[in-house]
C-alpha cells in the first residue's frame, strides 16, 4: 500500500504532498520519476509552454497559390524555388 510522500519543489522550494492516489496514477501511466514541481509550478509551466489544449499561435506567412493564384496563408516561410498551394489546390494535388 502506498503512502503519501512530502516532496520539495525544485522550482519554488516549497514542500508539497505526492499523495498515494497520485503515485498510483503515475504508476498506471508508466511514469518512473516522481514529480519535481509542486502543482502550482506545474500549472504555471504548462501555461508558459502552451499546454492544456492551447497551443501557441503559429506564425503564418502570406503566399500566392502557384495553381490558382489565390492569396493564402501557410505555416512556413515560402521559398522562391518551390511552389506554394492553397488548401484546396494542395488537397486536389494530393488525391
Amino acid at each position: 500500500m502506498k503512502e503519501d510522500k512530502t516532496l520539495v519543489c525544485r522550482e519554488c522550494g516549497t514542500e508539497f504532498v505526492f499523495s498515494a492516489s497520485e503515485q498510483e496514477f503515475y504508476e498506471e501511466k508508466g511514469f518512473t520519476n516522481e514529480p519535481g514541481r509542486c502543482p502550482g509550478c506545474r500549472q504555471a509551466r504548462k501555461q508558459r509552454m502552451g499546454i492544456n489544449n492551447e497551443r501557441p499561435a503559429r506564425e503564418m506567412f502570406h503566399a500566392t497559390c502557384a495553381e490558382c493564384g489565390q492569396d493564402t496563408e501557410v505555416p512556413f516561410r515560402p521559398s522562391m524555388d518551390r511552389p506554394v498551394y492553397c488548401r484546396e489546390c494542395f488537397n486536389a494535388r494530393k488525391g
